[in-house]
């Protein structure tokens, strides 16, 4: 589906393409800016785009995808930096220098890379939602591959050995192939059959929380306050001393400087329980007051995806 632009007020964008839904992605104008839609009206959609709109003009071509904004989500996250719209920021510093342009799409996972498998399934089982089909090794991680929700069925041949992401692990009877890793709706809560009352202590490492405001291991906190009273300084230091598996961190909307010392700070420190570089058990996400108002939210909801498929391998 192919519609215009009819009217532009900085990152939202009016077109006149019906049969639109609601959260549906979209590329706006010649240089095929992601965008997400956010109002339906009769025969017009409110288009929220993401990225910088200078340079975008009202006649401009305006393409539905027909799915909603979605991550890719398998082996290789971790010790990543991602945009707001799960864009490796490494390798678009690389084809583009420190600036970002608008419009170019990169895959957060890298296709070419191999990964030994070690499956935990044979020809004839069955696999459901859920069901683990074996595993690889991601950094000191066991990382592992699960039937993703909305696939199944019985399995008629898997391999063993290394894979690239681009290369099924195997086929089900159906003749569908059993993939490496796959893509989620953001906007989508990963399901899950059962929440457990939390009933363990985390230890954050600070002396002032674990004693007098304790959290919990699956518990939820937040810190409010106003500018400058130490919230991001408070997070920074939770997550490089917490006793966590993984850490997925949001700068969403933070200063540009805060979050090139939290990277340089990162790549240096060992963690404290592991004795690895911190930067081997985190996911960043950066979308720094500089980028973008609008991708903000999208941030948000990328890392909470991408932090909810390593809480599903537990």
């Amino acid at each position: 589906m192919t519609g215009r632009i009819q009217g532009i007020s900085g990152p939202t964008v009016i077109v006149d393409l019906k049969g639109l839904r609601l959260y549906e992605r979209v590329y706006v104008g010649h240089a095929m800016l992601t965008g997400e839609v956010v109002r339906l009206e009769q025969d017009r959609a409110v288009v929220q785009v993401y990225e910088d709109t200078r340079g975008l003009a009202v006649g401009e071509p305006v393409k539905g995808v027909g799915a909603p904004l979605t991550v890719r989500l398998g082996p290789g996250l971790l010790s990543g930096m991602f945009d707001g719209l799960q864009r490796p920021l490494e390798r678009l510093k690389q084809d583009m220098g420190p600036f970002i342009r608008g419009g170019k799409e990169v895959y957060a996972l890298d296709y070419m890379k191999q990964w030994g498998f070690s499956p935990a399934l044979k020809a004839g089982d069955e696999a459901s939602e859920g069901t683990i089909i074996g595993h690889t090794q991601e950094g000191p991680f066991r990382h592992v591959i699960t039937c993703a929700p909305g696939e199944g069925g019985r399995v008629s041949r898997i391999r063993e050995g290394d894979f690239s992401l681009d290369e099924p692990l195997g086929e089900y009877d159906d003749g569908k192939d059993i993939p490496g890793c796959h893509e989620w709706p953001v906007r989508t809560p990963r399901p899950f059959r059962k929440k457990f009352p939390p009933t363990e202590p985390l230890i954050t490492g600070q002396r002032s929380l674990d004693f007098l405001f304790p959290l919990a291991r699956g518990g939820t906190a937040i810190f409010p306050g106003g500018f400058g009273t130490g919230k991001t300084i408070l997070e920074q230091s939770i997550a490089k001393f917490a006793d966590v598996d993984i850490v997925v961190y949001v700068g969403c909307g933070e200063r540009g400087n805060e979050m090139a010392d939290l990277i340089a700070e990162f790549e240096e420190l060992q963690d404290p329980w592991t004795k690895r570089r911190l930067m081997e058990r985190t996911i960043l996400v950066a979308n720094t007051s500089n980028m973008p108002v609008a991708a903000r939210e999208a941030s948000i909801y990328t890392a909470v995806t991408m932090a909810e498929y390593y809480r599903d391998m537990g």
